[in-house]
């Protein structure tokens, strides 16, 4: 395994919500509570769970484009949130994010060529003319002609506005990028096209992905470790092939029983089906999270919350992990 590029150490991000006459009454949304995480060089590290876990919010906090409660974030050992904001401001260049929406990231009153030159003057790459060739270059890198530069976001299509959204997030040369549901918004046939472009690009590049998703069959072609989340905490961490082969928390086995199944053999199997809803963020359950789901949960669970430990070389956060 490749050394750490990037950690987290209780990393959380809670959000105060003031109701009631006045605002007398505040309420706390734990977004993301206490993440501890290594990500690899050069590895695609998937982090999966339903909408409104904190998997996009863990993603920005992790680039400081969100602010900490608490916790810290560190790049090649180097705490980022120690730094002042000229030294944040350098150290962007090698941290980079690819939005969810190919049309909404894109200013529709600017260029191609204005998007992919705006990073490059931030960071004083070079002259007028260096900045052009790069922009080409740019282009070139994710499959589409120089001859666009000058066509703006709406004239292309959805998969041509999340390439040059990956060329912009490229244009510094970055070693980390963020990819926040970079292919959800895209056509199954384009979703393809985009991720074999990103491996293709992680490959030449040597880049890092952490990879934010909800399609777990993505996530099987795509990902090497996987990291599961539920109401702002991690409740698994494994390889690609632990995961789906085994998993071990409860969470975990319900999201891979809910993927698609194209073989007809496999398609009439009973499978665990997960049941009631998600608990409110703002009234989190005691013990733990998951428990009010959970068909195996006992006592402890409704009055312990697990921690995330290794358990035979995989982190399960669960009072009796499964084992199939």
């Amino acid at each position: 395994m490749n050394d750490v590029l990037i950690s987290t150490e209780g990393l959380s991000k809670h959000y105060q919500l003031s109701s009631g006459f006045f605002g007398s009454k505040e309420r706390v949304v734990r977004a993301v509570d206490g993440i501890t995480l290594d990500i690899h060089e050069r590895e695609t590290f998937a982090l999966v769970g339903e909408s409104g876990c904190g998997k996009t919010t863990l993603g920005r906090v992790m680039l400081r484009l969100i602010e900490r409660t608490e916790g810290s974030v560190r790049y090649r050992g180097q705490d980022l949130h120690a730094l002042s904001d000229t030294a944040m401001r350098a150290m962007r260049k090698k941290l980079q994010i690819i939005f969810q929406d190919p049309f909404a990231s894109l200013n529709p009153r600017m260029r191609v060529k204005d998007i992919l030159a705006e990073p490059l003057r931030a960071h004083s790459f070079g002259t007028a003319a260096e900045i052009e060739e790069r922009c080409k270059e740019l282009l070139d890198m994710v499959g589409l002609r120089q001859h666009l530069l000058n066509r703006y976001p709406h004239q292309f299509s959805g998969g041509q506005r999340q390439r040059i959204g990956i060329a912009r997030a490229l244009a510094n040369s970055p070693e980390f990028v963020v990819c926040d549901e970079a292919v959800s918004a895209l056509d199954v046939s384009i979703q393809a096209q985009v991720l074999n472009l990103l491996r293709d690009l992680q490959e030449r590049l040597k880049l890092t992905y952490l990879f934010i998703t909800h399609d777990l069959s993505v996530v099987r072609q795509f990902a090497d470790r996987v990291g599961v989340m539920f109401l702002g905490r991690m409740v698994e961490v494994g390889t690609t092939e632990e995961i789906f082969a085994n998993p071990r928390h409860p969470y975990t086995m319900f999201l891979i029983s809910a993927v698609p199944r194209a073989d007809p053999h496999q398609r009439n199997r009973e499978r665990p089906i997960l049941v009631g809803d998600i608990p409110s963020p703002m009234n989190l359950p005691s013990g733990c999270r998951f428990h009010t789901r959970c068909p195996f949960a006992q006592a402890i669970c409704r009055t312990e919350e697990p921690v995330l430990s290794d358990r035979g070389g995989r982190a399960v956060a669960c009072h009796f992990p499964l084992d199939q």
